[in-house]
């Protein structure tokens, strides 16, 4: 009885979870590769450890756009799924790839102009020079890694999440001892330092890539999917795609962007404060990125029962969608609230004085202990809302609390000069203020409403 005023449904728990778990595998190994690259750099230096994050951070600002668009992909062919359109499940992917190719000279534009931010925030002159190479660097790979999010976004969408699982494990496989090799010089590599963790990154990421062709271009998939007949421009879907998948690519831009301002802002306090953020967030991703699993998860199913016009089953993947990440992220919570100055202890490097940024990322992690959850509530909501299509809602809610929390922090570290305590707290209450607004959306009507669904599925 109470389960079914919750609408929890053990099939549909089950369901979610049989296509979310291979995602939080497969969300988990970047969240590895991200963190053991950092952890390789912080034995260098603390430069090069905030370093790794500065660039890493710019990088993703830089073609964060077009993997919003991208990832699309996920809801449009699980729509298509739902519907049992096949033929332009596969037809998705070809429109990405096109799109893939045509933000390139874009991306090199980017990359010319943006390699100069690091110098203009004034930060720390060695770290500056270690920003720009792991940014160039990574940046030269970027079409790599787009054609790699449209593939694996197609996969998550028609449920073959193990698919997703299996590439991603290879690479991560390949990317970790490499790093290790390339930065301090190991099996006959020399030691390039913050060099040789971009190029193995982009190494992992092309290993990756060529798995997906391979399953993509596999006889069985290629025949369910019409694959052979995909390869063609096709207004409708592209211009459906653009329609629903430009919102998210611009609401992930600006909130990067806006992430990556506050985060270029807060390291101006200076390297201990810039290592302590790079430390803290590297304990972040460990909980952010398997928790995306669960959002690619939510988007796949209720894309599917949006084409399918069930909304029943919606809102038994809600409910399932809430429980899992409650009660993931709420273990989170206590582990990061009770172990907070071991883990931060992990990044002490052999030598140097570690005490300032010891202090200031034991706070932190306080912090980090409080918001997961509020992440967690935040990724369940805009999986539902992403994958019924509500994307205009999500992209000007979001955008608006993302940028008012960049106003304030301007004001909190460049006007009042306020310390990096403060700055954080502000930070933290901001993804609280978004994890109520969305389920404030999500109880209301206006994304399920039918007129709204059949716009949504129009060409």
């Amino acid at each position: 009885m109470i389960l079914n005023k919750l609408h929890l449904n053990r099939v549909t728990l089950a369901e979610l979870l049989q296509i979310a778990l291979p995602m939080v595998v497969s969300q988990g190994t970047f969240a590895v590769m991200t963190f053991t690259d950092r952890y390789f750099l912080s034995q260098l230096s603390p430069a090069h450890m905030a370093a790794a994050l500065g660039g890493g951070v710019a990088t993703f600002f830089s073609f964060c756009f077009f993997s919003g668009l991208l990832s699309y992909t996920n809801a449009m062919a699980a729509q298509y799924l739902g519907s049992e359109q096949l033929a332009k499940c596969s037809k998705v992917v070809t429109q990405g790839l096109i799109v893939t190719a045509g933000c390139l000279p874009v991306l090199g534009i980017i990359a010319f102009f943006v390699s100069d931010i690091f110098a203009a925030m004034q930060h720390d002159p060695q770290q500056v020079e270690l920003e720009r190479l792991y940014y160039l660097v990574l940046m030269a790979g970027s079409g790599i890694t787009l054609a790699k999010i449209c593939l694996s976004s197609y996969f998550a969408g028609i449920s073959r999440t193990r698919v997703v699982m299996v590439c991603d494990i290879i690479g991560l496989l390949v990317n970790v001892p490499l790093s290790y090799a390339m930065i301090f010089g190991h099996f006959g590599f020399p030691a390039m330092g913050i060099l040789g963790a971009g190029l193995s990154t982009i190494i992992a990421t092309t290993v990756s890539l060529t798995l997906f062709v391979c399953f993509y271009l596999g006889k069985r998939h290629r025949e369910k999917f019409h694959v052979l007949q995909s390869f063609h421009f096709d207004r409708g879907i592209l211009r459906r795609f653009l329609r629903l998948g430009l919102p998210s690519g611009f609401e992930l831009f600006l909130n990067v962007a806006a992430f990556n301002l506050f985060l270029l802002m807060f390291q101006s306090y200076g390297v201990a404060q810039g290592a302590s953020a790079a430390i803290v967030f590297n304990w972040d991703i460990l909980s952010f990125i398997p928790m995306m699993g669960l959002n690619i998860g939510v988007i796949s199913l209720i894309g599917r029962f949006v084409g399918a016009g069930n909304m029943e089953r919606a809102n038994e993947v809600i409910a399932s969608g809430f429980l899992l990440g409650l009660c993931y992220s709420g273990t989170l919570a206590l582990l990061f609230i009770c172990l907070r100055s071991p883990m931060v202890e992990v990044f002490a490097p052999p030598g140097g004085d570690f005490s300032e940024i010891r202090e200031l990322a034991t706070f932190m992690m306080i912090g980090l202990s409080s918001y997961c959850m509020a992440d967690s509530i935040i990724l369940v909501s805009g999986g539902v809302l992403r994958g019924a299509g509500d994307t205009r809602w999500l992209f000007y809610t979001s955008t608006s609390l993302h940028w008012a929390m960049l106003v304030a922090q301007f004001f909190i570290i460049q006007v009042f000069e306020m310390g990096p305590r403060t700055s954080w707290l502000a930070f933290v209450s901001m993804l609280f203020a978004i994890a109520i607004v969305y389920v404030l959306r999500l109880r209301g009507g206006r994304w399920r409403d039918p007129a709204a669904l059949r716009m949504v599925m129009a060409e």
